[in-house]
């Protein structure tokens, strides 16, 4: 999505707040509780999910290597919980010609430099490169990289 007039343009940038990484830090939580639970289970033997039985494995090794990836998992869970929360990657970037200057503004991971923005003179912009890949929105990067190019009249490098 962008927004665009005469002198200024801002494009927006859209990070790991996305459908996808929702549903996966869901299914890495849910699969990660599954392997606690069904470790724990052969610790104390008893079956804590019902309809899965747990008496055929032994804690050790198979029931602590369940334990292991659960709590694995629910880090790997907990931390893209996070980066969707936080919105890391996201941001915008914004180009003003009148003014003579461009903003590049991230959204980082918490601390001191949790705000990212890099400012830059629209003189100092000789090119737009583009580095494209075969995929799905390879179309769809080459059009913006043109508009860009367009409205900062620069050639592009990279085609």
């Amino acid at each position: 999505m962008s927004s665009r007039s005469k002198w200024v343009q801002v494009e927006f940038i859209k990070g790991s707040r996305t459908f996808a990484n929702l549903c996966w830090a869901c299914i890495l939580v849910c699969g990660a509780m599954g392997f606690l639970l069904v470790g724990f289970s052969s610790f104390i033997g008893k079956d804590l999910i019902p309809n899965i039985s747990s008496k055929q494995i032994a804690f050790i090794p198979q029931g602590l290597v369940m334990c292991f990836y659960g709590i694995a998992s629910l880090f790997m869970g907990f931390y893209l919980c996070c980066t969707v929360f936080w919105d890391v990657g996201g941001g915008y970037n914004y180009f003003d010609k009148q003014e003579g200057i461009s903003y590049v503004f991230r959204w980082g991971f918490l601390g001191k430099n949790r705000r990212i923005r890099i400012q830059l003179l629209v003189k100092d912009i000789e090119a737009v490169g583009l580095k494209t890949q075969e995929g799905l929105f390879s179309n769809n990067l080459e059009k913006k990289a043109v508009e860009l190019a367009r409205f900062l009249r620069v050639s592009i490098e990279g085609f």
